[in-house]
């Protein structure tokens, strides 16, 4: 598939399916929990072409774990039935332990299973893009370093937060050439730590690397999707659309109506339906209110693509999600 003309038809179309990352809830169709998900490549392929069977979303999103990365380089993780795993306290807090912090190798912890679950994916879903999902270079050295710690660093030992960097980038590289080899569309890749920070930080410490990894696997048959759900995007997005990345996805902490017309027209950004307060804990009344407001808010602008503000979260009600794509529908359908 031609990835650059997929971005162009959503450009071009009067009537945008939306694209929300969703992939998790599929739990509750299948009715397993989220740890038996995470350990199985099979259920994972099965759960995207479940959604994908039951949505009209532009593509398949892959589930958005951040912890993958950081539990091949030796970080503990956090695992739940309900909740997306999390990463415990950071395992590099000084530049010798930056210098022997060792790259992994592609396939080392579950990151084999994610890129067979992918491929199988792609076997499934055939009629939209498949993309799966990567953690972003600076938000991967964050929960190296340890998150709460990882902007104090910035400061006080640059140094470290660069070479950290320049492992998390060279693994991450390798990853997402791995997906590229079975047949992924693109990945999403979540930058969110670096919407903590300002201008300058992020232009040194986050925008750079991601650009490496875009130069690295980017090309018509594999695009990059920054996602960062950050307070400070609207701030930083200079640097961030210095990346490269064919599409941008942002979080519901900014409102999309003020980011939009910092974006080139010819770049599709992505957003940002409130994932917690709407998919999970709203109402389909209140999902659709949401959606539509967005919606009209937005929609004069080509290159806009409706979608969750973030990954949704795993016991989101699917009558919240039906009803988020029901008023896409109704809105369109109203337009003509």
């Amino acid at each position: 598939m031609d990835m650059y003309k997929w971005l162009e038809d959503i450009r071009n179309s009067k009537r945008k399916k939306p694209m929300p990352v969703l992939s998790f809830p599929s739990i509750q169709i299948m009715d397993i929990n989220v740890t038996t998900l995470i350990s199985d490549s099979n259920l994972q392929a099965e759960g995207m072409s479940i959604v994908a069977k039951r949505t009209d979303a532009a593509a398949a999103v892959s589930m958005m774990d951040l912890s993958v990365e950081a539990e091949c380089f030796g970080s503990k993780i956090r695992f739940s039935e309900d909740e997306v795993p999390t990463v415990l306290g950071g395992i590099v807090s000084t530049y010798e332990q930056a210098e022997e912090l060792r790259v992994p190798e592609f396939g080392e912890g579950r990151t084999g299973l994610y890129v067979d679950a992918i491929k199988k994916a792609t076997e499934l879903i055939k009629d939209r893009p498949v993309f799966a999902g990567v953690i972003g270079s600076f938000s991967l050295a964050g929960r190296l370093m340890d998150v709460s710690q990882a902007m104090i660093y910035c400061y006080e030992d640059p140094d470290m937060v660069h070479l950290v960097l320049e492992k998390a980038t060279a693994f991450i590289i390798e990853y997402c050439k791995a997906y590229k080899a079975v047949g992924a569309n693109g990945v999403v890749i979540a930058e969110p730590l670096a919407g903590l920070l300002s201008p300058s930080l992020a232009e040194e410490f986050s925008s750079p690397y991601i650009k490496r990894i875009v130069d690295a696997v980017q090309d018509s048959s594999f695009i990059v999707v920054y996602h960062n759900c950050g307070g400070s995007t609207i701030k930083t997005i200079d640097s961030i659309l210095a990346t490269g990345a064919a599409a941008f996805h942002f979080g519901n902490a900014i409102k999309m109506s003020e980011m939009l017309p910092h974006i080139p027209s010819d770049k599709v950004v992505m957003g940002n339906v409130d994932p917690a307060n709407q998919f999970r804990n709203g109402t389909p009344e209140s999902i659709r209110e949401a959606t539509l407001s967005l919606l009209e808010e937005c929609s004069k602008y080509p290159n806009f693509l409706i979608s969750s503000g973030c990954d949704i979260p795993p016991l989101s009600k699917w009558e919240n999600i039906d009803a988020f794509f029901a008023a896409v529908k109704e809105f369109y359908d109203n337009q003509e």
